[in-house]
């Protein structure tokens, strides 16, 4: 058994039936063993009822999201419209969070978090807790989801930080979405480092490295590779996140080249041949349990 476990995790997992087909159909090549469910999806009843039974190793985490679609609690005005729509960008969910005053902003997040957190628990095994576009990489909002993930016995949360890597891909760097990830990277990986006192209070275990936020809509191959041969340590764990779809009418976008990476086997070699276990959280938490006795 390897020191280095690789985890390769499809976000937004019954956001839509794109995204369920692509880990339906990406967990049959043996790259893909995790995927975040979003309990307010479109699609999240048809995750659970068709995809989750036919994937009997998948790991499913908690994809925590409060950017997009509907809440599943009512009188959210703090974070939803009148009609219940979530309006809030991470920028502004960033500086309601700064104000310790607004004590009302926590308590519906908290409320909001305990039912996704519970839909899902109410389906199926929950491996492990992140979120849709890293809300829960906020610091003050980071420590309620450890407090959460401990009360509700989930023991793994993921954290952001990437370590600096670049593709032989001219292309991708030229366009405007390149400088705008590396500033995301540089305050996701700040409040990882703010963030890890958290982890350890609330007893919880979390990935070392991630990778996906560098080439946020032009992941592929390529960065997962490179990605995982930046990080020169021989025990870790490096999570590996994509927004796959595989669309029914052949559209070819980010999203289809995202599913192409779980049926790569190609890559699936590569990683096994740079000395990494595929893994999902509920291997690691198995481990983690072996360990401790």
């Amino acid at each position: 058994m390897s020191d280095k476990k690789f985890i390769l995790n499809a976000d937004d997992f019954g956001m839509s039936e794109a995204f369920n087909r692509a880990v339906l159909e990406g967990y049959s090549s043996g790259i893909l063993k995790s995927a975040s469910l979003v309990a307010n999806g479109d699609a999240f009843q048809e995750a659970w009822k068709n995809v989750i039974p036919a994937c009997p190793n998948l790991g499913v985490g908690v994809h925590l999201n409060i950017i997009e679609g509907k809440s599943l609690c009512l009188n959210l005005d703090r974070l939803t419209d009148k009609e219940g729509n979530f309006n809030n960008s991470f920028g502004m969910l960033l500086l309601k969070s700064l104000n310790v005053k607004d004590k009302v902003f926590m308590e519906q997040l908290e409320k909001e978090f305990r039912a996704q957190i519970e839909e899902i628990m109410n389906v199926t095994e929950v491996t492990h807790i992140d979120s849709h576009v890293h809300t829960h990489s906020i610091p003050r909002i980071f420590e309620l989801v450890c407090k959460l993930a401990q009360e509700y016995g989930i023991k793994q949360i993921r954290t952001q930080y990437e370590q600096p890597y670049i593709i032989p891909d001219v292309f991708r760097h030229l366009t405007l979405k390149y400088p705008i990830n590396l500033i995301k990277v540089a305050l996701l990986n700040f409040f990882t480092l703010i963030n890890e006192s958290n982890v350890q209070k609330y007893e919880l275990n979390t990935n070392d490295y991630l990778i996906g936020v560098t080439y946020t809509s032009m992941m592929n191959s390529l960065a997962i590779s490179y990605g995982l041969m930046a990080i020169k340590y021989d025990k870790f764990t490096a999570e590996a996140l994509i927004h796959p779809c595989r669309y029914e009418d052949g559209t070819i976008d980010n999203h289809f080249v995202e599913f192409q990476i779980t049926k790569n086997l190609k890559l699936k070699e590569k990683i096994e041949n740079l000395g990494f276990e595929i893994v999902n959280y509920r291997d690691l938490s198995k481990c983690e349990e072996k360990s401790s006795v």
